[in-house]
């Protein structure tokens, strides 16, 4: 069946397991279906970049730990999760073997997963939690000022020039801006997103005011203001978490998130599907239908 919109889904801070956006995706599939859309039209693909650094980080915990009793343990492993993964992100980021590189490369080989179960350059919705859309907003500023073509962009859809949702959870996009000159924001939606995808495009910024970690991005700039569609404050968690920064790792299936999800997902495919070309049918030919 032909695949009319693709999905990444992103990960962000913390203790990740590899599965876990199954149940955002089977939520969104049940609720897709329950609209009388067709679930089997959209392409979905995760990615998991935390074993690049779950290893360290847990070394470090029991280096530290092993021979002293320390209060809050929780929180500590918390705050190394937290702050280290942000610290070992930025650093040497032109390095070749950078984190930030190898990440990078990671999300690539999704994206490339993803295209070809697409089978075409169709338009691509980027939902990231915390870290992951910092990390997707690097990308995206990377491909669109066409670093690293070579490597990154032998496809529109590849280039990020069918950009046409992005969601971003408990964003700490913020976080990473203090020590720029000026804070600028990628472009979105992209100038090369077809005119029928244009007119749906959005920016869904969501953030717990509970969450320490996530923030509202429209203020940060002139361009964030532009580009963020809206900043909505939501409630997310349970009993337990929704009134604390424990909050910061519930967004994911708390269905303040689903809905706005849900709706700019059915506004994509209820798009008309443009035709593809006879000359982006032939540069297909790599891909799997």
């Amino acid at each position: 069946m032909n695949k009319r919109v693709g999905v990444l889904l992103v990960h962000g801070l913390g203790a990740v397991s590899d599965d876990f956006a199954h149940d955002t995706v089977y939520e969104l599939r049940e609720r897709i279906a329950g609209r009388g859309l067709n679930r089997d039209e959209i392409a979905w693909q995760s990615v998991f970049w935390n074993p690049l650094l779950s290893a360290k980080e847990n070394r470090l915990w029991v280096d530290l730990c092993a021979d002293n009793e320390l209060n809050w343990a929780k929180l500590r492993k918390f705050f190394i999760n937290t702050f280290g993964t942000l610290t070992a992100y930025e650093s040497a980021k032109e390095q070749p073997d950078s984190l930030y590189q190898r990440i990078h490369g990671v999300v690539h080989d999704s994206i490339k997963e993803l295209r070809a179960s697409l089978g075409a350059d169709r338009p691509l919705l980027v939902i990231a939690h915390s870290l992951g859309s910092v990390i997707m907003s690097n990308y995206i500023w990377d491909r669109q000022k066409g670093k690293d073509e070579e490597r990154y962009g032998a496809s529109p859809f590849e280039r990020m020039e069918t950009l046409a949702g992005m969601i971003t959870l408990g964003s700490n996009i913020p976080m990473m801006t203090v020590a720029l000159d000026q804070v600028e924001a990628i472009e979105f939606p992209p100038a090369s997103l077809a005119e029928e995808y244009r007119e749906k495009a959005k920016w869904l910024n969501l953030y717990d005011s509970d969450d320490v970690l996530g923030w509202p991005l429209k203020p940060l700039s002139p361009s964030y203001a532009k580009a963020v569609s809206e900043d909505i404050e939501v409630s997310v968690g349970n009993i337990l978490t929704a009134w604390n920064p424990t909050s910061h790792a519930t967004y994911w299936t708390d269905d303040s998130v689903i809905k706005p999800t849900l709706y700019l997902l059915g506004s994509l495919l209820e798009a008309p599907m443009r035709k593809v070309p006879v000359e982006e049918q032939q540069s297909m030919m790599g891909y799997p239908d």
